[in-house]
């Protein structure tokens, strides 16, 4: 049987526990990685909902825009009120969206190097940046550029 090494703060125990300590060091350090998947998955499903608030109020008021083109209905300011409101909502949205993930990986990451310096978790594996996090700030740009579109008609959407 080879030796498994036992993390510091277990060295000064009895050897017979070396190797239940052993496991359970390397089941905390994966319960890292699957609480950070875990954060990753609920800022997914904030963008989903943020993404589709936006792209509902975008799509009512280029609805609306297109019907008082044809003259179909009488220009009226409520569709595009109400579809930047929808805008508006999923871009606070995504915002406080990334502030708490943000905000929580900060606070996990602490956790686990704290748990690595007192040798409970080997943490050899390393936490980068969350793709996720990439793809949301990518949303929050183009939330920001169709709230210009529709508000004050600039932007890559005319």
């Amino acid at each position: 049987m080879t030796d498994v090494p036992v993390p510091p703060a277990q060295s000064a125990g009895g050897a017979s526990d070396s190797i239940s300590v052993e496991l359970s060091a390397r089941r905390t350090g994966m319960s890292f990685q699957r609480t950070r998947m875990s954060a990753d998955r609920t800022l997914m499903s904030v963008m989903r909902t943020s993404l589709s608030l936006i792209s509902f109020g975008f799509t009512i008021y280029q609805f609306f825009k297109s019907l008082e083109a044809q003259s179909l209905v009488k220009a009226s300011h409520a569709p595009r009120n109400f579809g930047l409101a929808l805008v508006y909502l999923g871009v606070g949205m995504v915002t406080v969206g990334i502030l708490f993930h943000v905000q929580f990986m900060i606070g996990l990451r602490k956790e686990r190097r704290e748990m690595a310096e007192q040798g409970l978790i080997h943490a050899q594996s390393h936490f980068p940046i969350s793709f996720t996090l990439v793809v949301a700030v990518l949303l929050l740009i183009l939330g920001i550029a169709v709230i210009a579109n529709v508000a004050m008609n600039v932007g890559p959407f005319r």
